[in-house]
């Protein structure tokens, strides 16, 4: 059976004192406590701001992907294109050349019959059919946003704002150790010259 006190691990709540610095004890030198303290606060800072302001970016970079969502759903429509001709070719900037069809769609503002280029695919002839999207014009367009990258989108927002609230405690913390090391750097340097004082004061004449 495990004993706290002499010669036994001390309980967790004291170990937990003792790494947060709040525990007493003699060799820890009051710079030690003050960095202890301005960390403690930090941490509390950032666990108060960074999950609200993430949430709240999250929530809108949701709403506004969810809006956009709606809007290409009732803009853009699925309809079937019938190849009329085949063999054409078609390029994407300067070095990417590809095959064409020339196919049929109806309109789907008023069912009329709009004729355009698409990309050939694997097996198309005359009479092939391939479904696409096009807008209410009947203008070949991508297929609407899907949520998934909604819920995306939001999830990156939030975890850029939680470092962007994280980025300047962090940075904060820093400066605070850079000062306080340079601290105890001159309190060791002020011990060993009393040091070196009293030693030669010491001496046998």
């Amino acid at each position: 059976m495990r004993r706290s006190g002499v010669g036994g691990a001390a309980p967790p709540m004291r170990r937990l004192r003792r790494r947060l610095g709040m525990e007493r004890n003699e060799l820890r030198r009051r710079v030690d406590r003050v960095e202890r303290a301005i960390a403690l606060a930090l941490l509390i800072l950032l666990l108060a701001a960074a999950p609200p302001v993430a949430a709240w970016c999250g929530g809108l970079t949701y709403d506004a992907g969810l809006r956009a969502e709606r809007h290409e759903h009732a803009q853009r429509q699925e309809v079937w294109a019938t190849v009329v001709a085949t063999g054409g070719i078609g390029s994407a900037g300067d070095r990417y050349v590809h095959e064409t069809v020339q196919a049929t769609w109806p309109r789907p503002a008023d069912g009329r019959t709009r004729t355009g280029t698409l990309p050939s695919w694997k097996g198309a002839a005359v009479g092939e059919r391939k479904q696409i999207w096009v807008d209410r014009e009947g203008r070949l367009t991508v297929r609407p946003r899907p949520h998934s990258r909604t819920v995306t989108d939001a999830v990156y927002a939030g975890g850029a704002a939680a470092l962007g609230v994280g980025a300047p405690v962090l940075l904060a913390y820093v400066v605070v150790r850079r000062r306080c090391d340079r601290h105890r750097d001159r309190m060791w340097d002020a011990a060993w010259a009393r040091m070196d004082t009293d030693a030669g004061h010491n001496r046998p004449s």
